[in-house]
């Protein structure tokens, strides 16, 4: 996009921006004449902030200038020189400049004044009084605001780069703010995008605080959900540092900042994909011991884990309990926190907790998924939660077949995953009776479980009858079952 076009006759030239300041330095225009060009390119990047339902998008604005003589020419008024060069005096307010000369600018002209105060070595803060009167005089149109809005974004970045405090980059912010400067977007959110973008996330730590801080003073981020401190924990999310982001709000929160309501919820997520990637991770490993790769897990080390996992839940349990704190007026905020406390039980493995849970978001007016009920009873099935299994359990005669069938076979595998084989099968044989026909992969689970323990007093009765029951319902053939009587020492055989 070409924005102003006007004076000096020279050669490209890329300018830089410097924050605004007063300066007390003087310079004279490069010998400009009225009919001399400039051509200014503002580039805009776009870019979509991934985060499911928390952000929309946020965009990241450049300004890239350069003087050049090879464009097609504009006249420029005197009117223009003689504002730049009574505005470089500082004799007289730049409203009264401006005000005196609104009838010799034109737009062009006023968006060229904001270009050349912006500039490296000028009187930079020239540019945001020539805006604030712009904005006043209602002549700020969306190709001005967006020009105004690159060479913010440019002093912006410079000051990032030069590591400059989060005191001056957030002042910065404030004096965008004053001369009324409203961009699409949060300009925090942005100054925060730069400080990950750079690698900078301590900085960028930092800046939430001097946010919070100045709470009371209005940036830009009115209205956004997560806010500074909830942008910056999912932004570290988005990098896999689940922790991390945890960390962070807990930290803010426990110093006093008091972070926004809907960062707890992130932070809550958070603890969650800890959680799963810890399971992940666990899983892996066994399966690595399984094929003799790493030795088994020590003791030590499984108290470890254990340890480690107990304080993800209870730093989810304390930030749940700030969420409700802080919005316990938002029945969304309140059904949110439920459904992330599931979700964490059920990535711990804590089936009583996990069905607590699913009353909880019933009363809060969010009816949890056919899934959810399935999942938290295999879990419970698998610590022989035998009472909260028989409470999930009543829905399954309200249900259609397929349904049935879903939802016993979650019964079931949650029992072989325990190691609970009675179980499985009785629900193997329920699964028949009801005309239902178990999975392949369920059935041989539960016929390997059921072999391993033969020779237990009073399994061979079961594992014979399952046996029947297969055969009958044409699902497994003909099977041998043969048993050696120690005091007969006698072997019995039968054919099934």
């Amino acid at each position: 996009m070409a924005y102003a076009r006007t004076f000096a006759s020279l050669t490209h030239l890329h300018q830089t921006f410097s924050p605004p300041m007063i300066s007390l330095r003087r310079r004279r225009l490069h010998t400009a004449k009225p009919t001399s060009r400039v051509t200014c390119n503002l580039k805009f990047n776009h870019s979509s902030a991934a985060g499911g339902k928390l952000r929309s998008s946020s965009r990241s604005v450049e300004l890239d200038r350069f003087i050049t003589s090879e464009e097609e020419e504009e006249e420029i008024g005197d009117g223009f020189f003689e504002a730049i060069e009574e505005l470089e005096r500082m004799t007289r307010e730049p409203s009264d400049v401006l005000e005196e000369m609104n009838h010799r600018l034109s737009s062009r002209e006023l968006q060229l004044m904001l270009v050349y105060f912006a500039q490296e070595g000028r009187d930079s803060w020239c540019a945001l009084e020539v805006f604030e009167w712009l904005k006043k005089e209602d002549r700020v149109d969306e190709e001005m605001m967006e020009l105004m809005v690159s060479i913010m974004c440019g002093w912006v970045k410079k000051l990032v780069v030069e590591e400059c405090g989060p005191g001056e980059v957030f002042e910065l912010l404030v004096d965008m703010d004053c001369v009324g400067l409203k961009p699409g977007f949060s300009m925090v959110e942005k100054v925060i995008a730069l400080y990950c973008e750079m690698g900078k996330k301590e900085s960028a730590v930092l800046f939430v605080k001097e946010v919070l801080r100045r709470r009371d003073v209005v940036v830009g981020s009115e209205g956004r959900k997560g806010g500074p401190s909830g942008y910056l924990a999912w932004k570290m999310m988005v990098d896999g540092e689940y922790k991390k982001a945890v960390d962070l709000v807990v930290e803010l929160r426990r110093s006093g900042l008091k972070p926004e309501a809907y960062s707890y919820l992130i932070a809550m997520t958070g603890v969650v994909k800890e959680l799963n990637s810890l399971g992940k991770t666990l899983r892996e490993l066994k399966r690595y011991t399984r094929a003799g790769l790493v030795a088994e897990i020590g003791d030590h080390d499984r108290l470890l884990i254990e340890k480690y996992q107990s304080e993800l839940v209870s730093c989810g349990l304390e930030l749940a309990a700030w969420a409700i704190q802080e919005g316990k007026d938002n029945e969304s905020i309140v059904g949110a926190v439920h459904e992330r406390l599931l979700a964490m039980y059920i990535c711990a493995g804590r089936g009583p907790e996990a069905e607590k849970e699913l009353w909880e978001m019933k009363f809060a007016g969010r009816e949890p998924e056919t899934d959810l009920h399935d999942i938290v009873m295999a879990i419970c099935a698998s610590q022989r939660e035998g009472d909260a299994v028989s409470r999930l359990m009543t829905r399954v005669e309200f249900m259609g077949s397929e349904g049935k069938k879903k939802t016993l076979s979650w019964l079931l595998r949650g029992y072989v995953k325990g190691g609970h084989f009675e179980e499985a099968s009785e629900t193997l044989v329920t699964m028949i009776d009801s005309g239902l026909c178990p999975e392949y992969i369920d059935r041989v689970a539960v016929m390997q479980g059921m072999t391993r323990r033969i020779q237990r007093p009073g399994d061979v009765e079961v594992y014979m009858g399952l046996c029947k029951k297969l055969f009958d319902a044409g699902l497994v053939g003909p099977c041998l079952v043969y048993m050696y009587m120690d005091k007969y020492k006698m072997w019995i055989v039968k054919m099934m």
